[in-house]
């Protein structure tokens, strides 16, 4: 018997995420995560695949999360970060492990306490460069796992700070302490703090991969740093070179007007390649959202502009080379696809080479024609899938969810495009229900996608799955309105100082289009968004009548800003306001032009709340001041509160009774539960 793909479905899935290529590109690693819902958390593991076909193989079972592999120099051995039990001793952090590939067990070759985060290979093949947060002041691995032990131990749970970044998405930062790069010799164990006693740290805003890279030669290392005297979130990066030897820095890109992300270093370590966004620009004052460029430079000298190419896209780090230095690989959102593009860098010409669905993972050995290409990437109708590409041939590697996928009804997707603001094209993706049939009225669910810089795309998702939605009986509408990515830079920077006007123009023609589909019944219409699709459903509230006069019968608002105000609660507050156009003291009347609070007098329509306690990017404070309002206002209203979630609904559990109370709500407001399976 064929059956709907529901929440207890999803978390089934095995979630296969990063993934990482041999020097040889004969082999790949990836983490698979799956849903231990007994133990309510999500698990991984560490795979081994052959590029060219084979069985793959389980190389961890017993880490919670086993993560961030990577082959060493030689290809023998694999190194990856995880908590575990093992030697006798309970990893308190993150540790990092090596594990053969010819045969034999993980064995743990750091004991740090403050934690080994993102890291990099030496090509000696004996040292590893990481990431921690350790304390700026103190001397030495033994006194930073010293002060680690007395912190952890500490009585009092008070966060004392006088930083103006001190937290970040759902967890406040380290107290007190800095991200480093640290030198690991994985034979003896020794660590060195390589920024210790100097004022150099990585930026705050989750330093990882992107932000850091090793010379071909092992001599010299290169980073992202932020050098203004007070760090927040948001402000631009230099790249700054670190020699070892005497331990020497040098700037590489070091300008007031460009920012820079995501360094490599050539194969043959003469040129560095970035990703380098201008700042501040004449033709618009919103220069922080502009995007970014392709830069390649000679490390003989500084950056220049001109190393920088425009292009109509926005690339996404990490890049990755060619073996002969001849190419660079990355990531970029194409309207609602995001692609893995080769930049041929002689002929100064960007194609498109491996298409989505959406690329979540790339990885690349060797040159042109002969280069192993190993891809993730999921589409709207199935979850993430690892593909190898050699001399134009690509085979897929993995068959984790085929048994689950088999048995499922999913409907059809199409691509929809209608004439939204500004007279722009308007891109619709529209699931049908499984078993659709043309002849009966069905309702409509309308997902507003968050970001705003993101996009409603050919991707599969375990939040917000469309299916998942479809499968409830609804047709699912979603739009990438004004401001969404992957549709041109104008269009990007289009809602800045006026955010919630061309949007909602945007959704009032994805709901004309609705409306005018023989499809739909006109009296089962809803919208639903979260984050900035949040601050949409509340925008909408406010400026559309409710139901039977307005369009929309009832509204879903997952952790939506309310005031605009309230954003300086929000870890990303020195950065919201360049959004707006300004700040509430300084541009009062331009802030409550964009703040849904504003319009409260006329939130009639019923709305179903939720909010996660630890959700700092929109703190909970907005979530339950609308709901408040509506219940004073005695417009119906439900909420969904989470003490142990953040911005998004993680937990297992969590999961369940989030999709279960989204479905309760609109079969309550109309929509009729689609028949079981």
């Amino acid at each position: 018997m064929r059956q709907r793909l529901d929440a207890n479905t999803l978390l089934k899935f095995a979630r296969v995420g990063s993934c990482s290529l041999s020097p040889d590109g004969l082999q790949t690693v990836l983490t698979v995560s799956e849903v231990d819902l007994a133990g309510n958390r999500i698990a991984s593991a560490l795979w081994l695949m052959l590029t060219q076909g084979g069985t793959p193989r389980a190389l961890t079972t017993a880490g919670r999360q086993d993560s961030a592999p990577a082959f060493s120099p030689d290809g023998r051995t694999l190194a990856f970060t995880s908590v575990r039990h093992q030697q006798g001793q309970e990893d308190g952090s993150a540790q990092l492990y090596i594990i053969p590939l010819d045969g034999g067990e993980a064995r743990r070759v750091s004991d740090f306490k403050p934690g080994v985060g993102a890291f990099r290979w030496m090509p000696d093949g004996r040292h590893i460069v990481f990431i921690a947060w350790v304390w700026p002041e103190l001397r030495g691995s033994r006194a930073q796992n010293l002060r680690h032990t007395q912190h952890s131990a500490r009585p009092a749970t008070g966060l004392l700070t006088g930083e103006s970044q001190y937290r970040y998405w759902n967890a406040n930062l380290p107290q007190g302490r800095v991200a480093h790069l640290h030198l690991l010799d994985v034979h003896t164990g020794r660590i060195t703090d390589l920024f210790e006693a100097t004022a150099y740290e990585l930026p705050r805003d989750e330093p990882g991969l992107t932000s850091f890279d090793v010379s071909p030669g092992g001599r010299s290392l290169c980073f992202t740093h932020d050098p203004a005297s007070v760090k927040a979130g948001g402000q631009r990066r230099e790249l700054v070179e670190l020699t070892l030897r005497g331990r020497r820095f040098k700037p590489l890109a070091q300008t007031e007007s460009w920012d820079f992300t995501g360094p490599r270093y050539s194969p043959d370590g003469q040129h560095i390649a970035a990703i380098a966004t201008p700042i501040r620009r004449r033709d618009t004052p919103y220069g922080h959202a502009s995007f970014g460029r392709l830069a390649v430079w000679p490390l003989s000298r500084i950056f220049k502009p001109s190393d920088a190419r425009a292009w109509h896209l926005d690339p996404q780090a990490p890049l990755h080379w060619e073996d002969d230095g001849g190419a660079l690989w990355c990531t970029a959102e194409d309207r609602g696809r995001c692609h893995a593009w080769r930049h041929d860098l002689r002929r100064r010409s960007s194609a498109a080479e491996i298409q989505g669905g959406w690329v979540q993972g790339l990885a690349v050995r060797g040159s042109g024609a002969n280069a192993v290409v190993v891809t993730v990437r999921d589409a709207i109708g199935h979850p993430a899938r690892i593909f190898a590409r050699h001399m134009g041939q690509e085979r897929r590697l993995d068959r984790f969810n085929d048994a689950l996928l088999k048995p499922l009804r999913t409907g059809r997707v199409k691509e929809q495009v209608v004439k939204g603001a500004l007279g722009d094209p308007l891109q619709l993706w529209v699931v049908y229900p499984p078993d659709f049939k043309p002849g009966r009225r069905y309702p409509c669910l309308q997902v507003i996608h968050g970001g705003p810089y993101n996009a409603a795309g050919d991707t599969f998702g375990y939040r917000w799955n469309p299916h998942a939605f479809a499968a409830m009986g609804f047709v699912v509408v979603q739009a990438n309105y004004h401001g969404s990515s992957g549709f041109g830079e104008a269009f990007r920077i289009s809602i800045l100082g006026r955010q919630g006007e061309l949007e909602l123009q945007d959704l009032k023609a994805a709901n004309a289009w609705v409306q005018a589909q023989p499809w739909v019944d006109p009296a089962r219409v809803y919208a639903s968004g979260a984050s900035y699709g949040g601050f949409l459903v509340a925008w909408m509230n406010g400026h559309w009548k409710p139901w039977p006069k307005g369009p929309i019968r009832a509204y879903i608002c997952h952790a939506g800003v309310l005031d605009r105000r309230a954003t300086w609660s929000a870890d990303s507050y020195s950065q919201r306001f360049k959004d707006l156009g300004g700040t509430y003291w300084k541009q009062p009347k331009r802030l409550a032009a964009q703040s849904p609070v504003e319009h409260a007098a006329r939130m009639d329509t019923p709305t179903f709340v939720i909010h996660g306690a630890q959700d700092f990017r929109v703190p909970d404070q907005n979530g339950l001041a609308y709901y408040n309002t509506l219940k004073a206002r005695g417009v119906d209203a439900q909420l969904l509160w989470f003490p142990d979630e953040g911005h998004w609904v993680i937990k297992p559990h969590n999961t369940l009774q989030w999709y279960a109370e989204f479905e309760r709500w609109l079969v309550r407001h109309g929509a009729r539960s689609a028949p079981p399976s």
